[in-house]
């Protein structure tokens, strides 16, 4: 019977242990859920948000997130709608179109080829591609087009993304991509392969062609099999189009507005640069992978000293995949992804053991998702994303109103407005909506929700504005 008691009394114990960690986890999230911060705030005035709130306003249907702390998964939870006119929620198995988070997960497969000895990261990548060829000209005849220079955008390739296939669009072929034949540019060299840096998800499409050709397998079956499915992320594919089995619980995509993409989603046959089904919990599980392999985890998906090398920065902080900040310790890898109708970033320690990822199912998740890292991180005391705090001071609206008037940019065929409302400046109907501008000199103006700064150019009168010191408008009225 003592032992029966003693058991009884030590479930009771691990029950109630278990149910506190699960209440003080729930008290982080709501706290988290509450605190949203926008990326600009004035000092001694900042405001804090519910994400429900934030959703709404930024017109987002449906949101994920993941946690990690401490090299494990700390929490994950779905907010919203999957799809609004089925009444289907986001819970943390949600699948989202990964955009541009792709590439990193992709580079794993040429890293992996790399250790197997299959591969070699500087060699002309010519050699190894079979029914297409990059096509040689005058910048390649002394620099060539290397697996590396393709993983860090430095080959000097073309075409930044992809916009994907509707439904009711012909699929094309890979190599109908490479050629220009779907619905982007022909991918060539048009600069000396290692000379600047330059985004190319035509440059992974490249790199796509070298794994299939390579392996002998299609690009979704050799990273189902050789990396996703080892890493554990059994949510994930780069199937395209996306079957029917995978789609019981999957995330339909949504336009600036809010609305419903015609045919739910695109597709996108640039598997390495976009083609990514996931969930944040799955994007959470590749963080913690690299993590453990730097931490010295001896059966990971790769070597220490080929995680080291994928995390060495080249030109503009770049790594083999992801994006790079900071330094040493507190190096942080990435990395942010746009398809047609989703938007989604992630954000990992290397050394600490923590990351937070966000996906969203809509085409204005950017500033929502930079709001909940703002909140995250604060929570938590991280660094991996920090709001700016600016001082605003007043004028008088004799001040303000020498600014009334209209301004163009010629080159862009684009008339701008300022107006004086409600004792504030406003510019209407810019391609990112009306801008309301708060002086925090007696020219220089800033826009909170956007980060947009307006400096205007004054001798003896107004002559004209700047826009984020590199766009110049002229004043016409």
């Amino acid at each position: 019977m003592k032992t029966i008691y003693f058991l009884i009394f030590s479930l009771g114990l691990i029950t109630n242990c278990f149910a506190q960690q699960d209440t003080q986890i729930q008290s982080e999230i709501n706290t988290i859920e509450n605190s949203l911060i926008k990326n600009i705030q004035i000092k001694d005035s900042i405001k804090e948000f519910n994400i429900l709130e934030r959703m709404e306003f930024y017109k987002v249907p449906g949101v994920s997130i993941a946690v990690v702390e401490n090299g494990k998964i700390k929490w994950a939870k779905g907010y919203g709608y999957a799809n609004t006119e089925t009444g289907t929620k986001v819970n943390a198995n949600t699948l989202f179109q990964a955009g541009s988070i792709s590439k990193p997960l992709s580079a794993l497969a040429a890293l992996k080829l790399f250790e197997n000895d299959s591969l070699d990261l500087n060699k002309n990548v010519n050699y190894y591609l079979k029914k297409w060829q990059i096509p040689e000209n005058k910048f390649t005849k002394t620099k060539k087009i290397t697996l590396e220079k393709l993983l860090t955008h430095t080959a000097g390739m073309t075409v930044h993304g992809f916009p994907g296939y509707k439904q009711t669009d012909d699929f094309p072929e890979i190599i109908d991509v490479l050629n220009g034949k779907g619905n982007t540019p022909k991918i060539v060299v048009d600069t000396i392969p290692g000379s600047i840096w330059r985004y190319s998800g035509g440059g992974y499409t490249v790199m796509e062609k070298v794994i299939e050709d390579v392996s002998g397998l299609s690009f979704d079956e050799y990273m189902s099999k050789n990396i996703l499915l080892p890493i554990g992320m059994k949510n994930s594919t780069y199937q395209q189009p996306i079957t029917k089995v995978w789609q019981n619980n999957i995330s339909a995509a949504y336009d600036g507005n809010g609305k419903l993409i015609k045919g739910l989603w695109n597709n996108y046959p640039e598997q390495a640069a976009a083609g990514l089904w996931t969930t944040a919990s799955d994007l959470a599980l590749y963080c913690i992978e690299i993590q453990d392999i730097i931490q010295g985890k001896k059966d990971g998906i790769l070597t220490k000293k080929t995680v080291d090398r994928m995390l060495t920065k080249h030109k503009n902080d770049w790594g083999l995949g992801p994006s790079l900040e900071n330094e040493k310790d507190t190096l942080i890898f990435g990395h942010g992804g746009k398809n047609a109708g989703f938007t989604n970033d992630l954000k990992s320690y290397a050394y600490k053991g923590n990351a937070v990822v966000v996906m969203t199912n809509a085409d204005n998740g950017g500033e929502l998702i930079s709001e909940i890292k703002n909140a995250v991180s604060k929570f938590y005391n991280w660094s991996i994303s920090q709001p700016k705090t600016i001082e605003v001071i007043e004028l008088s609206s004799d001040d303000l109103k020498q600014y009334i008037g209209k301004y163009e940019l010629k080159e862009q065929n684009l008339i701008l407005e300022v107006q004086f409302k409600g004792n504030q400046l406003v510019i209407t109907n810019t391609p990112i909506g009306n801008l309301i501008l708060l002086p925090m000199t007696n020219i220089k103006f800033i826009n909170l929700e956007s980060g947009t700064v307006i400096e205007f150019l004054v001798n003896e009168k107004v002559s004209g504005f700047m826009v984020n010191n590199s766009i110049k408008l002229a004043k016409i009225e």
